[in-house]
Formats: C-alpha cells, structure tokens, sequence
C-alpha cells in the first residue's frame, strides 16, 4: 500500500487515524506536530501526508505551505484534519495545497476512502 504520515497533537485521534489506516495496510510514521511531520517526510519522502490543521508550532498549514515549497516534497498529496468547518477554513486549506480537507469529528471509514481516493489520483 502507501507510506503515510500523521501529524495530530490530540493522541487519541492520531491513534485512532493509525489504527484505520494500518488496518487497510498502509505504513504509517505518527508525530505529534507539523515541524516533526515535515522533517519525517524529508528523510523518507512519503506518499500522502494527514495534518492536523490546528497543533502547536508549525500548524498544518504551515507544515503543507513547506512541503509545497519544497520540490522533493510538493509532489506528496496532503489531507488537512481539522475541527475549522468555515467556509473560509476550508478556502484557506486548498489555497496552500491540500488536496483533500476532512472536517472533525470524522467517520474513520469516510477517512479511508478519502485516502485511498487521493492516492488513486496521485497515481495517475
């Protein structure tokens, strides 16, 4: 399957999203904020990165602004995790390069089939 990183400061939902995707077979690096996130996927590009929109330090955000302006990494697919369900949060989420936006509180199955969703795009 596919090389995923996790970045969520909560440990109950960055457990949770493991879980999930662990269980449909997927290798998964989990960090507790975006700086660690970003880094991880420096060393051992990946193919899809799972933020959390909102973490202490480098917010997902910022951590999907750096990875776009990194050619090794602008071309791993990002999903923002997050509680921001505003319109303007959701703008503001695909204007610095996600490619999908998943609101909290989520079903882990609808998460899935968004990943395997955008890693379906990304391979074609």
């Amino acid at each position: 399957m596919a090389k995923i990183v996790v970045a969520d400061d909560d440990a109950d939902i960055r457990d949770l999203v493991v879980f999930k995707l662990e269980q449909s077979g997927h290798e998964v690096l989990a960090f507790g904020d975006g700086a660690s996130a970003v880094e991880a996927c420096q060393r051992d590009v990946p193919e899809l990165a799972l933020l959390d929109v909102m973490m202490p330090g480098m917010s997902g955000l910022d951590a999907c602004r750096a990875m776009r302006a990194d050619p090794a990494l602008a071309g791993v697919s990002v999903i923002l995790l997050t509680a921001r369900a505003q319109e303007s949060d959701i703008e503001q989420g695909f204007r610095v390069g996600a490619d999908d936006y998943v609101v909290k509180p989520f079903s882990p199955r609808e998460l899935a089939s968004r990943v395997t969703a955008v890693l379906q795009r990304s391979r074609t």
